[in-house]
This record gives structure tokens, sequence and C-alpha cells, in this order.
């Protein structure tokens, strides 16, 4: 089970991680791809919203498989909902680009 947190850490580290780097494009697709799932995390009218930038297969079947499985994750801080969008669909495989 993930936490708000720590999930708020891991976006802290994030943003750290990119902002040092000279590249911050590549930065972020480094970021990204060094993980099994990445969520982006953004103000909401509840708190915080959550929305699967890479991963959710993974996330889905360990919640049918109802089972403690880890997997490497991490988060993105992000404005708003729009932005977790963009960035999911500026990241996917170039394949699944294509076809939306």
């Amino acid at each position: 089970m993930l936490d708000f947190d720590e999930l708020r850490e891991l976006a802290a580290d994030v943003r750290v991680f990119v902002d040092v780097a000279e590249d911050k494009a590549a930065a972020l697709r480094a970021v990204i791809a060094a993980y099994d799932v990445v969520l982006a995390i953004f103000p909401s009218g509840e708190g915080m919203g959550l929305h699967v930038i890479k991963g959710s297969e993974i996330l889905d079947r360990i919640a049918k498989s109802q089972t403690h499985a880890s997997c490497s994750h991490t988060a993105i801080a992000v404005p708003d909902l729009e932005h977790a969008e963009v960035l999911k669909h500026l990241t996917a495989p170039a394949k699944q680009r294509m076809a939306a």
C-alpha cells in the first residue's frame, strides 16, 4: 500500500533530480524508464489526485491477486490531471503514441 507522504517525498526527490539535470526532458524520461510504476500526483479538491503514468497493468495484477507483491515505484508532481495525462502520453512507447 502506498501512502501520500511517501509519494510526496518521492516526487520531491524526482523534482531535485530533474532540476539539477542539464537536459531536464532526458532526466524525466530516465526516471520514468527506471521504475515499474510511476504515479503523477497533483492537488485536487480532495487533497491529492493520482494518475498512473506507467504501470497500470502491474497495479491491476497486484489488485486482482490480492497479494502484497512489490514493484519499484516513484511519483512525479504535476500541477493538475491534464498535465499528468499529457506526460503519460508523451512518455508512452512510440507504438502506443501512434495508436492514440
